[in-house]
């Protein structure tokens, strides 16, 4: 793998996108959402914003596949009948890690493609947003969109063999500058930029207008906050 700075070669004659979500098992996500939803509703949540993110990624004529790094069976095969690939997180040492395994599998496969690493709670997540991240993005070695508090991160790409290097977490949007990485900017992507951690995130995504995974689920549901 080179360095960034270095000329690559892409060897994938499309040059479509392989992108990489990672999901937590699901009896562990999104635990501060449960004063919205309800301890029952969250992991179903969690589920759905996942299912149609992934579903919302495959629909995206820029992107070839999509990796879900998951240890969650049930959720590993909602998301495979989808049409994602699952890995096993194997390292199992943190959202990083399992980060850096997703890309190191597509790559094995893929070495020439550009990679992309993508949230997997963005319910409200357009297609049409996605490809024009995308190609933005494929100007650049690195690139990352801040979500919408503009403290983390939601979408970090990395060209034809150039070293990935994320670093989510918390204010992962300053770690993402100082390495080089290009933010993106641009004006009317909110919806790759929302993310749901908390009940006031799900009533912005229900907003904006979310897939149908997480509408039919949300309206299944009895959740304590006000709809």
């Amino acid at each position: 793998m080179r360095i960034e700075g270095e000329t690559a070669t892409n060897t994938d004659p499309t040059g479509r996108w392989s992108l990489v979500v990672p999901l937590k098992p699901l009896a562990r996500a999104k635990s501060r959402l449960v004063p919205a939803s309800g301890a029952l509703l969250r992991p179903r949540l969690a589920l759905a914003f996942a299912q149609d993110t992934v579903a919302a990624a495959l629909s995206c004529p820029a992107v070839a596949d999509v990796v879900v790094v998951t240890d969650d069976r049930a959720a590993g095969a909602a998301l495979a009948a989808l049409g994602a690939r699952i890995v096993a997180d194997t390292p199992a040492a943190g959202l990083n890690a399992a980060l850096a395994h997703g890309e190191r599998t597509v790559r094995a496969s893929r070495p020439g493609a550009p990679v992309a690493a993508l949230n997997a709670d963005l319910p409200a997540l357009r297609p049409a947003e996605l490809s024009r991240v995308l190609e933005f993005s494929a100007a650049f070695p690195r690139a990352f969109v801040p979500d919408a508090a503009g403290i983390g991160t939601t979408f970090l790409s990395a060209g034809p063999g150039v070293e990935f290097r994320p670093a989510f977490g918390g204010p992962s949007r300053a770690r993402h500058l100082a390495s080089g990485a290009r933010e993106i900017t641009l004006a009317g992507i909110d919806s790759v930029r929302r993310d749901v951690d908390t009940g006031d995130d799900l009533r912005v995504a229900l907003a904006l207008g979310v897939g149908p995974f997480t509408a039919g689920r949300w309206a299944a549901g009895v959740p304590a906050m006000d709809r």
